[in-house]
This record gives C-alpha cells, structure tokens and sequence, in this order.
C-alpha cells in the first residue's frame, strides 16, 4: 500500500490544479493500516485522548489487532459510529459553559483519518481570509491580517453566527462534500458521525443537525461549510471594489504646488544672497512639516470604496471604505446569503456595525 503523506499529498495537487476537480475511490484510504497508525501517532499524546469513550475503551489499549477489526468493519460497512459523550466545559470570556462531545477511542481514529484526507482536498481551495482551525493560522494571523489590510477602513461590521455548530445543515454540508467528492461510500461515513447522536447523562439524544464540538472532523467541516460565504465575501468585494486610489484633498494638492513652485527657485540658489537662502529654507520646511501632518487622501472620496473581510471560526470581520449605508446594505445581504444560502441566522446581539474611531481600534492591537 502506499505511503500516507504520497497519497495525501496526489490529492493536494489534484485540488490546487483543477478547480472543481471531484476527487474518486477516497474509502478505499480507510483500508490502509497506515493511514490509522499515523492517526494513532497524531491523537496519543494529545490531552484528553486517555479519556474514556461511551464505549469504556481508551487509546492506551489499541493494537493492530484491534486497527485490522476496524478496518473490516469499514470494508463491509458494518462500521457504526458511537454517540459522544456530552460534558461542559468554561466557555473562554464568559459565565456560560459550552457542549463538548466526546467520541469513542476508535471513532477518534476514523475521524483523524478523514480530517487527513478531507484536509489535504480542501486546504488548497480555502481562502486567505479563513484562520481558524487550520495550519499556521490562528486568531493572530487573523488580527495581524486586520492591521495590515484594514487601512483606511470608515466603517466595521462585526458579525457572528448563532448557535453555528449547532445549527449547521447536515443537507447543505452533505451537497457541498459532494461538489469536491464523487465517493458515496466516503460521503455516507460522514453521514453516520453527523447522525450518531450524544449521550448527556446516559440519555441518547438525536443530531438532526450540527456537527459536535470536540469531534475531530468538526474543525474541517465547519470551515468545508464557511467557505461558502469566504468565496461569497471575495465576489462580493470584486463588485464592490471601486477606484484604484483615493483622491487626494484640496489642500493637500495646494500645498504640494507650493513646494513645487520653491522647488523650482532652488534653480536661482546661486543668485541668492545668505539672508534669502535661508529664508527659503526655512518656508520648504514649514510646509513639509505641515504636509506630514496633514490627511493626504479624501476620506469621503466617492470614486473609492473598498469592502475588506476577515474570519476566525465563526465570527468575522468586514471593514468598509464607504458610507454608512455601504455598510448597512453589506450587512443585510450577508444576512441575507447566510440564511437563504446556509439555513443560518446572524445573532443580534453581536452583529453590529460602527464607524472607525480610536476606541475601537482596539480590537486591531495583538
């Protein structure tokens, strides 16, 4: 059998090279006793993987024994996903407490094998402007991305999606796997960990929809999911777009021809006595000191706007060169495209939008 990382990486250039190249024969990956001790390798030492499953079974007890049982549960099909096992933990800046599922020791292996696999297809199509649960990326790529493309933003909207890895679409994320992977085998094995339901107090409860946090596919398919509105946002800033460079103001543009007009008696220097010399220098350099510290470019240049986008997991953040009611109308069809295109809804309390000023600027310091 090949090697993993050869395999992984065939699919990588397939992706990068074809843009809806739809990828084949993806389950028969799962036969590979390679693929799951490389998954093993990847989940032993991580914390909490000594945990015990809804199964009562640990990482510490695989073998290749057991590894060649799952794999002949995946080859018939047979295979079952366990429900997770529900707890809460602290939720991170906040009173409230949020659901993680734990899955079972071998429903971690077969997931780390379809993260393997669903990331080596995806990574190359996702965009520059998605840094949550990736490879170098995190939430300060993400504000360092801010800081240096954000320049000369008027407005912010700020945006996050209510209850999102509760309430993604299984349908909807189901069809989009399937614009990429033509391997219903492949798809039906996602299907069963998104149907495999949790246990919360040894009570089983059904998952019509999410997709639980604490899974490892989790990450990837949220971002598989978002990507839809990253591709959304960067056609949307291509419409948008306008100008190639911001006017620059009337005064700025009259006092760049009063340093043009002394500059052109520097020609004269030589006819000028000491007393007049330094006279000139002393105006060149007045303006100069006034032009440093003058606003170059018009602000409210109509001929310019510029829609800018940046997300971490699922929270983001759009900064517009515009009006007001640039901002106003980019946020409602970004409402609007979430729930008509994702069955999502923005959440209220944090989708906001407000001019730039240096109290909020807070949010761009690392």
């Amino acid at each position: 059998m090949m090697i993993p990382r050869v395999i992984l990486d065939n699919l990588t250039k397939k992706s990068s090279k074809e843009e809806k190249y739809q990828h084949q024969r993806l389950y028969r990956n799962l036969y590979n006793k390679e693929f799951f001790f490389d998954a093993y390798s990847n989940i032993y030492a991580k914390q909490g993987n000594m945990t015990k499953g809804t199964d009562g079974k640990t990482i510490d007890g695989m073998s290749i024994q057991r590894i060649e049982s799952l794999i002949e549960e995946l080859k018939d099909e047979s295979y079952q996903p366990n429900p997770s096992n529900r707890i809460y933990i602290d939720k991170k800046g906040s009173t409230n407490k949020r659901p993680l599922g734990i899955p079972s020791v071998d429903d971690k292996l077969v997931q780390e094998v379809l993260r393997n696999i669903l990331e080596a297809i995806y990574e190359p199509v996702f965009t520059d402007t998605s840094h949550g649960f990736r490879a170098n990326k995190s939430c300060h790529s993400a504000l360092k991305q801010i800081q240096t493309n954000f320049t000369g933003v008027k407005w912010f909207v700020e945006g996050d999606i209510k209850g999102f890895f509760d309430n993604i679409d299984h349908h909807i994320l189901i069809n989009l796997l399937r614009k990429r992977i033509k391997d219903e085998k492949f798809i039906n094995l996602i299907w069963k960990f998104l149907k495999a339901g949790y246990l919360e107090e040894w009570k089983f409860h059904n998952t019509f929809s999410g997709t639980p946090q604490g899974g490892i596919i989790s990450p990837i398919l949220s971002n598989i999911y978002l990507n839809e509105l990253d591709m959304y946002m960067k056609r949307y800033a291509e419409s948008f777009n306008k100008g190639k460079k911001r006017k620059r103001t009337h005064e700025y543009r009259a006092l760049e021809w009063q340093l043009t007009k002394l500059k052109i008696f520097v020609e004269t220097w030589k006819t000028m006595n000491e007393p007049e010399k330094t006279e000139h220098q002393k105006k060149i350099k007045e303006l100069y000191k006034i032009r440093n510290n003058m606003t170059a470019t018009d602000p409210f240049d109509q001929d310019f706007k510029r829609v800018l986008y940046t997300r971490y997991a699922d929270d983001f953040l759009i900064g517009v060169i515009g009006s007001k009611a640039d901002a106003e109308k980019i946020k409602n069809d970004i409402k609007n495209f979430l729930y008509k295109e994702l069955n999502l809804e923005l959440s209220e309390q944090k989708n906001t939008n407000y001019p730039c000023n240096k109290e909020k600027s807070k949010i761009f310091k690392l």
